[in-house]
């Protein structure tokens, strides 16, 4: 068998979908093996940068490895800045760049460079091919390694005359990995540490996206009747229509729930990624009691030293420590400490304050919109389980603390690497896996430039993807920033194209909502699209962004 047609059996035997990327001269084999899949669907994009973003949000959404290919040279340069965001925002990914012919990677040749260096830093593991026979186990633990927790980004690199070699050897299949379960003395100290709480809080990170703990996170919430907070990227894992959950953590300085936190004599860390959000934020006294509970240790932090440690499977540890705590109550009636029935006060001061905050403009149609409508408007004409994924500027902050989530998955946001340019490709790969689902792209005027090419993807691939542009012709929080303590902003405002006329030259549908009122009007119309993507313009009230960057007080 041809080394390239071996490659893809290998990726089909991992149950890979779809590939994102670009052809090129050194990937030829590859890609014409590609096309004789009879289970994988290449998907052409615009821009490898954009195919990197797809494939994250591929691996965010199925738990499964996205995958995306590149040339040498610039196609794999391309490729560093999608690969870097899904490696730091813990997202399994695969990318595969083409290479030159071996004998002439010792000297200087067209686009010859060493991607297998520049990725290091970027990824969990990288190989470079050099036999046909090698490729079943390099491909196999590579599957492996991007989807071990915690998950990331991959890279192998197939050179041309590799891919054109012959090989006998057959695909490695994929075997079931037992999950770990919990130490038992961990348990019963996790337990015995809780019922001791008077004030627990249970602080919900990345993790519990990542592995599905969502149904056995909220029946924990359920039965202990202790409050909740998520970072940004666990949003949906329990619902923010909860009464005992405080809602979205993240923005240092704007986080009124972070009164809770700081307040909390006991933190039940589950899935929290210290990349997400610092804990010198919510721990800078370091008087916390911590239990750390994840598929693996705890990072080394001066701001987060665990009480309890317990690195195994998420689902099966929240549902050993649930145990252990009614095992206590039956032998123990008076025990005070669980469940935690009567929510504080203070909790219940906060949730009404967040709850005041997200709802307060709902009626407010002064133009330009204020974020707060502008986001209840969209959460408005979507369902529970429909997708929203932000893009990285003033907005996502503005989305991270506003946009009620219900279900996991349902509003991603990358807050790790943090890269501009993320949300309309993202949307493309969510459009794909989740066809019946209504998908919006939230990106800034900012950042919907940066990969604006894949409009044209969205549209030969007919998706009915919405992308809602938020215009203020300026790098805002920047430009605050540089105001705050400079006292003047320099080089962060530009000008913007006419949004109407360029999404009908993608053969897309544009509108310019001209007035708050408009809006709404205009996203229930971009709903009913089945086949084409619509671009919605809007001009954007900023005037508020202070308020996430100024000191919160701590009023309760």
């Amino acid at each position: 068998m041809k080394a390239s047609d071996l490659f893809v059996k290998c990726l089909e035997e991992e149950q890979v979908e779809y590939i994102f990327g670009l052809p090129g001269e050194e990937t030829n084999d590859l890609i014409i093996s590609l096309a004789g899949s009879p289970k994988i669907k290449f998907i052409l994009t615009r821009h490898e940068q954009g195919a990197a973003f797809m494939a994250d949000v591929y691996g965010r959404l199925t738990q499964k490895v996205g995958v995306c290919l590149s040339t040498l040279g610039p196609g794999a340069t391309n490729l560093t800045t999608g690969v870097a965001n899904a490696n730091m925002d813990r997202s399994p990914l695969l990318a595969i760049t083409g290479q030159t012919y071996t004998d002439q990677l010792h000297k200087e040749s067209h686009q010859n460079m060493d991607p297998i260096t520049m990725f290091e830093p970027i990824t969990k593991w990288r190989w470079s091919m050099r036999n046909a026979d090698s490729i079943p186990e390099i491909i196999r633990r590579a599957f492996k390694i991007a989807l071990e927790e915690k998950g990331g980004a991959v890279h192998l690199e197939l050179p041309q005359d590799v891919a054109k070699m012959e090989s006998d050897i057959k695909p490695i299949g994929i075997k079931e990995i037992l999950r770990p379960r919990p130490n038992k003395d961990l348990i019963k100290k996790a337990a015995k540490m809780i019922s001791d709480s008077k004030m627990p809080i249970i602080l919900i990170g990345n993790g519990c996206i990542r592995k599905n703990a969502s149904a056995s996170l909220r029946e924990f919430v359920e039965r202990t009747c202790i409050c909740s907070i998520n970072t940004f990227m666990a949003k949906g894992v329990i619902s923010d229509k909860s009464e005992r959950h405080l809602q979205t953590i993240g923005i240092k300085e704007a986080d009124y729930a972070l009164t809770a936190l700081k307040k909390a004599d006991l933190v039940i860390a589950i899935g929290y990624d210290l990349v997400e959000y610092s804990p010198k934020n919510w721990n800078g006294k370091l008087k916390k009691n911590i239990i750390h509970i994840d598929f693996t240790t705890a990072e080394v932090d001066t701001y987060y030293p665990p009480a309890i440690e317990i690195a195994a499977d998420i689902e099966y540890t929240i549902k050993a420590i649930l145990d252990e705590l009614e095992e206590e109550k039956r032998n123990n009636p008076s025990l005070e400490g669980f469940p935690h029935k009567e929510t504080p006060d203070l909790f219940k001061k906060i949730k009404k304050e967040v709850t005041w905050r997200i709802e307060r403009f709902r009626n407010d149609f002064s133009y330009p919109i204020k974020p707060e409508k502008l986001i209840t408007d969209v959460r408005n004409i979507l369902d529970e389980h429909d997708i929203v994924i932000s893009d990285v500027g003033a907005h996502k902050l503005w989305i991270a603390k506003v946009y009620n989530t219900y279900v996991p998955n349902t509003c991603l946001i990358t807050n790790g690497f943090c890269s501009m340019g993320f949300a309309l490709p993202g949307a493309i790969s969510a459009q794909l896996v989740k066809p019946k689902q209504k998908v919006v792209a939230m990106c800034g005027d900012g950042s919907f430039l940066m990969n604006l090419q894949e409009v044209e993807t969205a549209v030969r691939l007919n998706l009915p993807i919405i992308i809602v542009v938020w215009c203020d012709y300026d790098f805002g929080i920047i430009s605050l920033k540089q105001s705050m303590e400079f006292g003047r902003s320099a080089y962060t405002k530009f000008n913007n194209p006419d949004f109407v006329k360029l999404a009908e030259s993608f053969g897309a549908i544009g509108y310019r909502a001209k007035n708050t009122e408009e809006f709404s009007k205009v996203l229930e119309k971009a709903r009913e699209s089945t086949t084409v993507p619509v671009i919605i313009a809007i001009d954007v009230d900023y005037s508020a962004n202070l308020i996430l960057l100024e000191s919160s007080k701590e009023t309760y």
